[in-house]
């Protein structure tokens, strides 16, 4: 399939939106770090036969790569994904993916530290738009019971820029997908090292194999982990890696709809009116990419 770059990122918007409602779904059937472990072994199948296909192991297993890969794997998704999920136990889909957006001030800060794209005024404006529209739902939130997890997810959004910005500085004649493979394989070590810290420690696992496991499962491995992560890539290698992640996060109007349609929140007024303002920013920023004709 051929798709712009534009396209590439609203395809991703569409799988993250639902990232928060499986991950609720994961609690009490599987632990955060085996769901990671395990989506992450599917994803590494599920690039496989291109990476064969197209004899791409060699770049893949260039050691000359290794520290890179290994920070995207490990940063790019070992780490974020894990606490992401742990955070799902303690807030809503909803707020998780609104939190989520304040990967945008990582986005900008990394994109003008280190790769150089200066953010334009029309840009900046739909920025702005969807950090109200942020504020507004924290604000509403503020000294909660979900704190801990909201906390967990403000915390932890600077790994996935972090990544993202080393994988925009990999060679240009790298494919998106090869990246995509790394992201999944050189993920496997962090997270071998946290189940090993954890059976040291003797901390207990949940794995309950029902049909909403494999539900998740199936999700996580092939979507998130797969055709997510070749958009992903396709998208921020050809448009600035903050406009894309400004499009993309603005997801949550997903996330909360679905959320409120399957009961696992209760809607209010800031939340509708922070999701209003935050989905004007991504269409601005979005109308901007398409007239710079991408």
């Amino acid at each position: 399939m051929t798709y712009s770059p534009l396209a590439a990122a609203w395809i991703c918007w569409a799988i993250v939106g639902l990232s928060p409602i499986m991950g609720k779904y994961a609690v009490g059937i599987i632990s955060p770090v085996l769901l990671v472990l395990l989506a992450t072994i599917i994803g590494v199948l599920y690039f496989t036969p291109w990476i064969t296909k197209n004899h791409k192991w060699q770049e893949l297993l260039n050691t000359k790569m290794w520290g890179k890969f290994l920070f995207i794997g490990t940063f790019g998704t070992a780490l974020p994904f894990t606490i992401s999920l742990i955070s799902l136990h303690y807030t809503t889909p909803g707020n998780a993916a609104i939190l989520q957006q304040s990967e945008l001030l990582y986005s900008l800060l990394f994109a003008i530290v280190f790769l150089k794209e200066f953010p334009s005024k029309k840009q900046l404006l739909g920025s702005t738009l969807i950090l109200v529209g942020v504020l507004i739902i924290l604000l509403k939130e503020k000294y909660t019971p979900r704190w801990t997890g909201d906390l967990l997810i403000v915390g932890s959004t600077w790994m996935l820029q972090a990544g993202s910005t080393v994988a925009k500085k990999l060679p240009k004649s790298l494919d998106y997908r090869v990246i995509g493979m790394a992201r999944n394989l050189f993920a496997l070590p962090a997270l071998t090292i946290i189940l090993t810290i954890m059976l040291i420690y003797h901390e207990s696992f949940v794995l309950k194999p029902t049909f909403r496991f494999w539900a998740v499962l199936g999700y996580t491995g092939l979507l998130k982990y797969g055709l997510a992560m070749v958009v992903w890539y396709k998208a921020i290698r050809a448009l600035d890696l903050s406009k894309v992640t400004a499009i993309y996060l603005s997801y949550p109007v997903l996330s909360l709809l679905i959320s409120l349609i399957l009961g696992l929140e209760s809607s209010s007024y800031h939340q509708f009116l922070g999701l209003t303002i935050t989905c004007l920013g991504a269409y601005w920023i979005s109308k901007t990419v398409q007239k710079e004709g991408h």
